[in-house]
């Protein structure tokens, strides 16, 4: 004969399951922490190790042999400074430009009494799945006269309509209707109510676009290397590009000096490793300063709407 409070029981039975659970999700989080964090370490350890340790594979977990060669050989072209300026440049005002252009395209298709809303709907999705293609692309920039300019960098990617989709979607399901209707029966213009109104109400999915819009400037080169002929004009990202192409070790070396091409050699991992870094950095400083609207504005942002 069984005693005592079958409630209690069964209460202890789910306080066990739910400590099960726990302790399986704490061990698979660990897991995912490992398999992401791992790598992001190893890079920075080796970028301040040695060559000798880099080149010997002797980097597991910390620093060996602490060195900022890499960072040195990095740091030694003065392009570098002129790169950084550059690409802070072109990720704030080519993010503020994107900002503007994606707010006054999603505001007006937000609402649902557009006339035709559905139509440039339609057109804005055409562009996602078919292009101009490059050459007619450089055409168009060649005969607009943005070649070799800071603006061939900026407006030719002013809109991301998958983003402009996410905007629309978070007006749409995030902020009531009513608010507007109220705002317009009280005299408000469409132009106050999304400047005094909406977009205050809408900080999260604005940081998480943001975010997309700065990574992408931030780690753009493509269009630099078609557009840019000027190498004061460079992004970061075709320097270090440069960077690395020269400390590549070519063949006559090997044959003329067999002592500097071992030297190169063994540099060029370790600057791989400082490149990384020095690329990433920026971007790593920045994102904790909105990570806490990334989650809120991703799930609402992508709504279907």
């Amino acid at each position: 004969m069984r005693t005592g409070n079958p409630i209690k029981r069964r209460k202890q039975r789910d306080i066990a399951k739910d400590r099960v659970l726990y302790a399986f999700n704490y061990l698979f989080l660990l897991l995912i922490f490992i398999i992401v964090g791992y790598p992001l370490l190893i890079v920075v350890s080796n970028s301040l190790s040695s060559p000798e340790a880099v080149t010997g594979g002797k980097v597991w977990l910390l620093p060996v042999d602490f060195s900022l060669e890499g960072y040195q050989a990095v740091f030694q072209d003065k392009s570098i400074v002129s790169g950084f300026r550059n690409s802070f440049f072109y990720m704030i005002v080519g993010t503020a430009i994107n900002m503007v252009v994606t707010t006054l395209c999603a505001y007006p298709l937000s609402i649902k009494t557009l006339p035709g809303r559905r139509w440039f709907m339609l057109l804005f999705s055409f562009t996602m799945f078919f292009s101009g293609g490059m050459i007619p692309t450089y055409l168009l920039i060649y005969k607009l006269g943005m070649i070799n300019t800071v603006w061939s960098m900026i407006l030719p990617g002013a809109i991301s309509v998958w983003n402009m989709i996410l905007m629309r979607t978070y007006f749409m399901n995030s902020v009531p209707g009513d608010i507007r209707e109220a705002a317009i029966i009280d005299g408000c213009s469409d132009f106050r109510y999304l400047v005094k109104i909406l977009i205050p109400l809408s900080v999260p999915i604005m940081a998480v676009l943001v975010l997309y819009y700065a990574v992408g400037h931030w780690n753009s080169y493509f269009n630099a290397l078609l557009y840019l002929r000027d190498t004061d004009l460079y992004p970061l990202q075709m320097v270090l590009r440069n960077i690395l192409i020269m400390n590549n070790a070519s063949m006559d070396m090997l044959a003329s000096d067999p002592e500097a091409m071992s030297l190169r050699i063994k540099m060029i991992d370790l600057v791989k490793y400082s490149v990384i870094v020095v690329a990433s950095l920026p971007l790593v400083i920045l994102y904790p300063f909105i990570q806490k609207y990334f989650v809120q504005g991703i799930m609402v942002g992508s709504l279907k709407g």
